[in-house]
């Protein structure tokens, strides 16, 4: 699927849209040990598979914030905006985990436009985004993201 791509001059509008879904990707272990290395965060519920199985998910997780840093691999499969000299992730709202991401699992992040704001200087968009797991009954990352664009 190609991205939404819109022009600096039609963000005021944008207020609305639906970007759609990304592409699924694979959680893997060796993302979720190299990201347990950067954070030093080596609980045995994302880095130890064996005692995982026998754990409270039956098997390993990713990180909830390996799982949300995700978003801009996903965001920018889903939404570009030409004519812009600088865009900022300038931060996120509300955001929960409402379920684990199994190691191995497929997931990927649905995008709706929910607000746009004039900035100095240019627009922030707030987008609501919710990652899910392929065959899962809840979102495992929901949150508003807001990006900025600077003509």
């Amino acid at each position: 699927m190609a991205p939404t791509v819109l022009d600096y001059a039609d963000l005021a509008s944008a207020q609305g849209k639906d970007l759609g879904y990304s592409e699924y990707r694979v959680v893997t272990q060796e993302q979720v040990n190299t990201f347990a290395d950067a954070t030093d965060d080596h609980q045995w519920i994302h880095t130890d598979p064996q005692k995982a199985k026998e754990g409270p998910f039956g098997g390993p997780i990713a990180h909830g914030y390996l799982t949300l840093s995700l978003q801009i691999a996903f965001w920018t499969e889903l939404f570009d905006v030409t004519g812009v000299k600088t865009k900022v992730n300038y931060g996120l709202e509300k955001v929960r985990f409402p379920s684990p991401v199994p190691v191995g699992s497929k997931i990927r992040m649905k995008a709706v436009i929910a607000e746009v704001e004039e900035v100095k200087g240019g627009y922030q968009i707030a987008v609501d985004q919710v990652i899910e797991v392929e065959g899962g009954t809840k979102p495992a990352v929901v949150s508003r993201g807001l990006y900025r664009f600077y003509a």
